[in-house]
């Protein structure tokens, strides 16, 4: 007869989680299933049944051929005899089964024991070619795993791992010299289409009305072709991860005036913008750096809602690092499509302000920037709506507060 008074509420956790209660203390009980812990299980099972074999041959064996007497049946002396070595017989495969038995149990305790210990030993060169290959990226693509020891099949995975490293390498540099290559050359027809249009413009007499305004148009355009060029080349540069400077550089006097430089739109948007910024220095290139504190301040002060708020934090963090955090008001965003903001040309579905301006290059030059100076960028959709923009950095001296509030 069926329950009334737990079955409903059993049944109803059963459709909310998927399982029944009792299932996750066996979960939480249950090791994970490592590829060490199977190979653990595996030996320790083979030792299991090669010890059972064992002990039922050696079983066998004593039944059949030990304490075994000629049979007499006319001796009376004789049938006593087999009378007690029955008993004795009967005593000893008794004993055997027990011993038997416990001797098993504490073999297999310790094959488990073994078991882990050698699946430990043979997983140890995958864990060095996981640990290699978690740790090679774009940025430093020349690294190599170079396992040593005997040509087995780990070293025939760490060698193919190398060679398929050092294709990757070949193809991401080929790429990189082909922007840096293109986009130096563009340079020339640019140049060319701007001294054309001086030429064109200073024509004795004048030149007409609508002749002006599509020169205007031509120039605005230009510009844009000219930044963009310039975004490839940085963007080559950073990627490249290979600094040709490396000083240290205040990173606060570099966002101070990338917000002066930027005072007027600021202003036009009515924009509300605090700072606080202590004394923080890096180690890198002052040109690279600048860039990447430009283009995020750029972001933020474009993609910001007219009437909106930007919050300006650089401080140092434990570990001798340093991190610039630039929150700015509007709209829920989600969370995936940020994410994928670090990546060239991409851009929200529905810009938070409407405009278009931009390339789509400024937070893919930030990310590289920072990953070329051993630092890392992250972009988080605000609960309350907005985005975070944060960027850490190793710090190259002791801060100390500088900062205020504007």
């Amino acid at each position: 007869m069926l329950s009334r008074c737990n079955t409903p509420d059993v049944i109803l956790n059963t459709v909310k989680t998927g399982r029944t209660p009792s299932q996750p203390r066996l979960r939480v009980l249950l090791p994970r299933p490592t590829v060490r812990w199977r190979l653990t299980l595996l030996y320790s099972l083979i030792f299991l049944i090669s010890g059972a074999a064992l002990l039922a041959i050696t079983y066998w064996l004593f039944v059949n051929f030990a304490f075994t007497p000629p049979k007499e049946p006319n001796n009376p002396a004789m049938v006593r005899l087999q009378a007690a070595m029955s008993v004795v017989r009967s005593n000893g495969l008794h004993r055997l089964q027990l011993y038997s038995g416990l001797a098993l149990a504490i073999m297999a305790l310790v094959s488990v024991v073994l078991g882990w210990l050698v699946a430990g030993r043979v997983l140890a060169p995958l864990r060095t070619i996981t640990a290699a290959a978690d740790r090679i990226s774009d940025t430093n693509l020349h690294e190599r795993i170079a396992m040593s020891g005997p040509r087995d099949e780990l070293r025939l995975l760490a060698d193919t791992i190398d060679r398929l490293l050092a294709r990757l390498e070949v193809a991401f540099d080929a790429q990189r010299r082909f922007v840096a290559n293109a986009s130096h050359e563009l340079r020339t027809p640019l140049a060319m289409m701007r001294t054309t249009l001086d030429v064109a413009i200073a024509k004795p007499g004048g030149v007409p009305a609508q002749t002006r305004e599509l020169d205007a148009e031509l120039r605005v355009d230009l510009d844009h072709a000219d930044q963009l060029l310039e975004s490839f080349l940085t963007l080559a540069h950073a990627e490249n991860g290979q600094l040709d400077e490396r000083n240290q550089v205040a990173l606060e006097p570099l966002i101070r005036s990338a917000l002066s430089d930027r005072a007027d739109q600021i202003a036009a948007t009515k924009l509300t913008v605090e700072t606080d910024l202590d004394a923080v220095d890096v180690a890198g290139s002052p040109t690279l750096l600048r860039r990447m504190i430009e283009n995020v301040i750029e972001n933020a002060v474009r993609h910001t809602e007219p009437g909106g708020s930007i919050e300006i934090a650089l401080a140092p963090l434990h570990g001798r690092r340093a991190r610039v955090i630039i929150d700015s008001s509007g709209p829920v965003l989600d969370q995936p499509a940020v994410t994928q903001l670090v990546q060239p040309f991409k851009r929200l579905s529905q810009d938070r302000t409407g405009s278009q301006d931009g390339h789509g290059l400024g937070l893919s030059i930030v990310a590289a920037v920072a990953a070329a100076h051993d630092g890392q960028l992250d972009l988080h959709a605000r609960a309350q709506g907005g985005l975070r923009v944060q960027i850490t950095l190793p710090a190259a001296a002791i801060p100390q507060l500088v900062g205020a509030t504007t």
